[in-house]
């Protein structure tokens, strides 16, 4: 009895040990993981600051600041956006409502945005007016990343009559532009139709693009009627330019017919001068960002790896709309885009 209680006693001892050592590693283990999950939050931490850390070199500053414009307003509450837009009002009256439109803030909804301007519209009825007020309605379209003025209707039939005026070509619409190289003639008409077209590639897309209807015999250099696309439309950009240096020219623009990314197609494929900032349509076969030209990149103080935050330099500087009596507004440019000017030494007119 003794010699087995004396195992028993070795045994619980032995197993009191064991579970002390087991207790040991668990809390070892515990411990490592403890501590790699305070070494993993301060790294998150540094990496945060770092992130919102504000560089000291200006053109890096710059950078960040044209990287973040179009985010900020896709993550902002929709009451937000609306009060954003009602900042940004140019003009009202009892029939409509002039916005001058920011960077980066599409008009329409679609895949993957959370913000909209039509999304917003009922909000803003009520900020500008009061809590009844009918919502307002969209006349118009520009681009996601086109600046500028913009026309809303209070009421249906206002809208109506005012897309009625844009059909028939009676709304005077002035852009301004910042191009890569210079224009020849420097001043002159685009009258080629544009098409929609699948560009097969690695990396399938569509894209507007030129479907002239005459073309260059190679032979005896003769201008002949091309097959025209049936699909095409009619398109007619006015140009002029304004300003040239850096191997850069400003723009004014008046586009006389309406077609998707008009005025982008036929600088870039009709005159050969792509907007600044402009990827999509600096190339044809592939999405890339646009190779900026040496000269370009010193200005601004760029490398080439970075050209790909530079945005879309594509202002809506003026519009005249013929409405009882014409109404002229005037949208002075965005910030970015006066930077840009003053860095490329391009000179604003002084008219």
């Amino acid at each position: 009895m003794a010699a087995a209680g004396g195992a028993a006693r070795r045994c619980w001892r032995s197993g009191a040990g064991l579970a002390r050592a087991v207790r040991g590693i668990c809390g070892s283990g515990r411990a490592t993981a403890a501590l790699r999950a305070e070494e993993l939050a301060e790294r998150l931490r540094k990496s945060e600051e770092q992130q919102r850390e504000i560089p000291k070199d200006p053109t890096q500053r710059w950078l960040r600041e044209l990287a973040a414009m179009s985010q900020q307003l896709q993550q902002v509450h929709p009451n937000v956006l609306a009060k954003i837009l009602k900042q940004r009002t140019l003009y009202q009256n009892e029939e409509i409502v002039v916005i001058d439109k920011p960077y980066g803030l599409p008009v329409h909804g679609g895949p993957g945005i959370k913000n909209c301007i039509a999304d917003v519209l009922p909000i803003l009825a009520k900020m500008l007016e009061n809590m009844r007020a009918e919502p307002l309605h969209l006349c118009h379209r520009l681009d996601k990343e086109t600046t500028g003025v913009m026309v809303l209707a209070r009421s249906k039939e206002a809208a109506e009559k005012i897309r009625l005026l844009f059909k028939t070509r009676q709304v005077e619409k002035i852009y301004w532009a910042i191009v890569l190289g210079d224009p020849d003639p420097v001043e002159g008409v685009v009258e080629i139709p544009i098409v929609e077209k699948e560009v097969k590639s690695h990396q399938s897309h569509y894209k507007m693009t030129l479907a002239p209807r005459y073309r260059v015999c190679p032979e005896d250099g003769r201008v002949v009627k091309a097959c025209g696309d049936r699909h095409a439309e009619r398109a007619v950009t006015r140009y002029r330019r304004l300003a040239a240096a850096s191997a850069c020219s400003l723009l004014q623009l008046q586009p006389i017919t309406g077609v998707k990314h008009q005025i982008r197609v036929h600088l870039a494929y009709g005159l050969g001068c792509p907007i600044l900032g402009d990827h999509k349509y600096s190339h044809w076969s592939k999405l890339a960002p646009q190779k900026l030209p040496e000269l370009t990149l010193r200005r601004l103080k760029l490398e080439q790896s970075k050209a790909r935050h530079l945005p879309l330099h594509l202002h809506a500087h003026r519009l005249c709309l013929p409405l009882g009596q014409p109404l002229d507004f005037v949208c002075k440019l965005p910030l970015f885009f006066q930077k840009t000017l003053r860095k490329l030494e391009l000179d604003i007119p002084k008219d």
